[in-house]
């Protein structure tokens, strides 16, 4: 194994972040992959006792056909949802109900979640789930004889921490606007939004795309009514954090053309969005392209021995570690895996951080590896913390 520690300059002066929220299709599409995997996983351990492989890890949305309508408009063709992977199928002549136990993961998140979408009449789900290769099988197997899993791919994982205070927001913002309170508060709102912020020095825009739902508008009025909150909601917020954001709102709304980001189903979903596993949040929540980030999709990866998944949520729990632990104003963890070897023990472990006094970086270098070793050694606590919904992947 490899281990470096450096030293590195703060972040600069300039920001993008973005995040993709709850009714988003590229999020949908992360959603009901990782509540595949959870179904999958619960199956398993229930009639095996153990999480058995599989990564359904990739999942399409192909997006509807829709008119929208002030008091209330109709979805013309549902959306599609195609769910693709592998996943153990049979063991020992007990058939598994992979496709049954996909389905009803679609149907349980989109009714917890999209309140104005009605699953049975707006989404078609087609699942495309084959039995994996036989080596990564064995692959998969081979943890019983050796106690700790083994990674199923050569691949990497990163993790930075803290959140600056922009991220910060962006990240409340987006839960604010799909908060359980708003939406009694506030019905009109839609659960597809996104969140984009930038900064460059002290000059702050956010750009807030948030669809609206057309059955509880009565009129252009009430629409603009309904986004003049939104704009006034995402102001305090910043203001409560110390930045001074201009905000707009719906950017490409035309209404003297009868433009308006308006929905039945609070998702642009429903009228040619498409959406895909792996395009929108890092499991962190945040899409930020001035930081460390994985192209990895970790939704639908398996929870035991795939590094996509577990090196990107070991490195941010490391790295948030660092900073609140030890002598770090910022931390950056980069894990890479080999195929094969056991998943506590990655080939190269990168650790950059940001220290008052840099002249200690050595003092401390040793006291950050352990601390990175030991969330590797608790990488088999991942799976149960998923399971139970402590930990997201988007």
């Amino acid at each position: 194994m490899t281990i470096r520690v450096e030293c590195m300059q703060a972040p600069g002066d300039v920001e993008l972040v973005e995040r993709k929220g709850l009714g988003h299709p590229d999020t949908i599409c992360d959603a009901l992959a990782e509540e595949f995997s959870r179904a999958l996983s619960r199956h398993y351990l229930a009639q095996f006792g153990t999480i058995l492989h599989h990564n359904v890890d990739k999942a399409l949305l192909v997006g509807g056909s829709s008119r929208s309508a002030f008091g209330g408009g109709e979805v013309i063709e549902p959306m599609e949802i195609h769910l693709a992977g592998r996943a153990v199928s049979e063991v020992g002549g007990v058939e598994i109900p992979v496709e049954e136990l996909a389905r009803q993961a679609c149907d349980g998140w989109l009714r917890e979640n999209l309140f104005a979408l009605d699953p049975a009449r707006h989404v078609r789900v087609f699942v495309h789930v084959r039995r994996g290769s036989a080596d990564l099988r064995e692959l998969f197997d081979r943890q019983r004889g050796r106690g700790l899993p083994v990674a199923n791919d050569t691949s990497f994982g990163v993790g930075f921490a803290p959140l600056s205070a922009l991220e910060e927001l962006v990240l409340e913002l987006e839960r604010e606007l799909n908060s359980e309170a708003r939406r009694r508060r506030d019905p009109c709102g839609g659960e597809d939004v996104k969140v984009m912020a930038r900064r460059a020095g002290g000059e702050v825009e956010l750009t807030v795309a948030r669809a609206f739902v057309d059955g509880h508008l009565a009129d252009l009025e009430s629409y603009l009514q309904a986004k003049a909150r939104v704009e006034s909601r995402a102001r305090e917020l910043a203001r409560a954090r110390g930045i001074d954001a201009r905000v707009v709102v719906n950017a490409s709304d035309a209404p003297e053309l009868g433009s308006l980001y308006s929905t039945v189903t609070g998702t642009s979903a429903e009228s040619g969005d498409d959406g895909q596993v792996g395009r929108g949040n890092r499991v962190n929540g945040l899409i930020t392209p001035h930081r460390p980030m994985s192209l990895e999709a970790a939704a639908g990866k398996n929870p035991v021995s795939h590094v996509g998944k577990l090196y990107n949520l070991t490195a941010l729990l490391a790295a948030r570690r660092i900073v609140s632990e030890l002598d770090a104003r910022h931390a950056e963890v980069y894990l890479v895996s080999c195929i094969g070897r056991p998943v506590n023990e990655p080939e190269l472990v990168h650790v950059r951080v940001v220290l008052d006094e840099p002249a200690r970086a050595s003092e401390l270098g040793s006291t950050f590896v352990e601390l990175v070793h030991d969330e590797l050694a608790r990488i088999p606590e991942l799976a149960p913390r998923l399971l139970a919904g402590e930990l997201g992947v988007w």
